[in-house]
C-alpha cells in the first residue's frame, strides 16, 4: 500500500511537537532531517483536513514549509539504516543501532533503534545530557528520567551503575519504543505513560534527568525538587542558551545551585544541585 510523504521544514524546537501532533492523526513513521522532519502516513489513514489543521496551527510560529509526495512500499529498516549514523560522545559512550558494528574501544555502548521517538544522541540536547551524565556518579544511585523518549538517558544511567532507574513519557509510541530499547540494552525497568503529575513517581531520587523544553521545565521544576534528595543532582536540557537565565532564576528560588553548564549549536544543558 502506498505511503504519503511530507518533507517538512521547521524550526528545530518544533520537531518533537510536530511529530507528536502528526502521530495522533494517522502518521506512523518519521525521519529527522537537518531542516526538519520527513513524515509518512498510509494513504488510507490520511485525513487532509486534520493535516491542514496541524500545519496551520504551527505554520507561522514554527516557520513551516512542506513538500508532498508518494512512496510506494516503504522499507523502513532500509530508511533507518540510510539516515541513522552511529555517534560517539567523547570516549564515554558509542550510540548505535542494532544494524551497526560494535565499537568495543568505548567505555560504554548503547543500542537505540529510534523508530518515531526522539533521542538518538544526534541532537545537541541529548548529546550534552549524555556528556553531563558521564560527570555524575551514578553508582548505586536512584535515577528518574523525565520525558524519556527512546530511553537513551535511562540506559546510560543503568550503564553508569545506577541501582534503579525509572522512566516515563507522555506518548505511547515513545513508551513502546523505549521498552524495546530497554530490552536491547538489558534494562529490566519498564517505561510508564503519562506526565510527571500523572505518573506520580515516589521520591526520593539521587539524580533526575529532564531533556524536554523550557516551558515544561519551568512548570515542573518544583516537582523535580520535591522528588530530589538533599545534595541530589538535576540535569536539564532542551532549551536555548538565551533561556539559561530564566532556568537558573527558577532553580535558585527552589534551592538549586548551578554546578555546570555547557552549550552546543546554541542548545544548553545544566547540572543543578539541591542544597536547601
Amino acid at each position: 500500500m502506498d505511503y504519503l510523504e511530507f518533507k517538512i521544514k521547521c524550526l528545530d524546537e518544533f520537531r518533537e511537537i510536530l511529530i507528536a501532533e502528526l502521530s495522533m492523526i494517522g502518521f506512523d513513521s518519521f525521519l529527522e532531517t537537518e531542516e526538519g522532519i520527513d513524515a509518512y502516513a498510509l494513504r488510507s489513514d490520511f485525513d487532509q483536513a486534520e493535516f491542514d489543521e496541524v500545519i496551520a496551527k504551527y505554520k507561522d510560529e514554527a516557520q513551516v514549509t512542506l513538500e508532498e509526495g508518494i512512496l510506494p512500499k516503504v522499507n523502513w529498516n532500509a530508511e533507518w539504516e540510510k539516515n541513522y549514523d552511529p555517534i560517539a560522545v567523547d570516549d564515554l559512550v558509542y550510540v548505535r543501532a542494532s544494524f551497526h558494528t560494535p565499537q568495543p574501544q568505548y567505555k560504554h555502548e548503547i543500542i537505540i533503534n529510534p523508530k518515531m521517538s526522539f533521542g538518538t544522541g544526534h541532537h545537541a540536547t541529548t548529546f550534552q545530557m549524555l556528556r553531563h551524565q558521564g560527570q555524575i556518579d551514578h553508582q548505586g544511585k536512584r535515577v528518574l528520567d523525565v520525558g524519556s523518549g527512546t530511553g537513551i538517558l535511562a540506559v546510560m544511567a543503568h550503564l553508569l551503575g545506577a541501582s534503579s532507574v525509572e522512566a516515563f513519557d507522555i506518548d505511547d509510541w515513545c513508551v513502546e519504543n523505549g521498552n524495546e530499547n530497554f530490552d536491547l540494552n538489558v534494562l529490566e525497568t519498564r517505561m510508564k505513560l503519562g506526565t510527571i503529575r500523572e505518573v506520580n513517581p515516589s521520591g526520593e531520587f539521587d539524580i533526575i534527568l529532564a531533556n524536554i523544553n523550557k516551558n515544561v521545565l519551568l512548570d515542573e521544576m518544583e516537582i523535580y525538587v520535591q522528588l530530589l534528595k538533599e545534595n541530589g543532582d538535576l540535569l536539564l536540557s532542551g532549551f536555548y542558551t538565551e533561556d539559561i537565565e530564566d532556568l537558573q532564576a527558577c532553580a535558585k528560588q527552589l534551592g538549586l545551585d548551578l554546578v555546570s553548564s555547557q552549550s552546543k549549536d546554541n542548545w544548553a544543558a545544566l547540572i543543578l544541585k539541591k542544597t536547601s
